[in-house]
């Protein structure tokens, strides 16, 4: 999943960073805060809420605009993510384009 959106953001010309876990997502960001964040719920070492709740903790990624695209679309898993500050909350598959609608307005925060 991360492949396809990587390559239809590209495509659309943003620049992409991809990390293939949690860890490795809050690794890069201390290195290259992105306008927006992107992740999925299931993720090895760091799933997507603990990840969430890192980047919330973090004074210089506090207010990063996050999007969340998962599987899991019950309503306790929206509120949760809800709680923790995701922005948007996208059940796959998603629609490109409300995906290219939400970063745009995102990014322009």
């Amino acid at each position: 999943m991360r492949k396809i959106t990587g390559r239809l953001l590209s495509r659309e010309g943003y620049i992409v960073l991809v990390a293939k876990d949690g860890v490795e997502a809050l690794e890069k960001m201390r290195e290259q805060v992105p306008d927006v964040m992107i992740t999925d719920v299931e993720m090895p070492r760091m799933d997507g809420f603990d990840l969430t709740r890192s980047v919330r903790a973090e004074e210089a990624l506090k207010t990063l605009p996050i999007i969340m695209i998962t599987s899991r679309t019950a309503e306790k898993h929206r509120q949760h993510a809800s709680e923790l500050g995701v922005d948007v909350f996208l059940g796959k598959p998603y629609e490109e384009s409300e995906l290219l609608g939400h970063i745009a307005t995102l990014a322009r925060r």
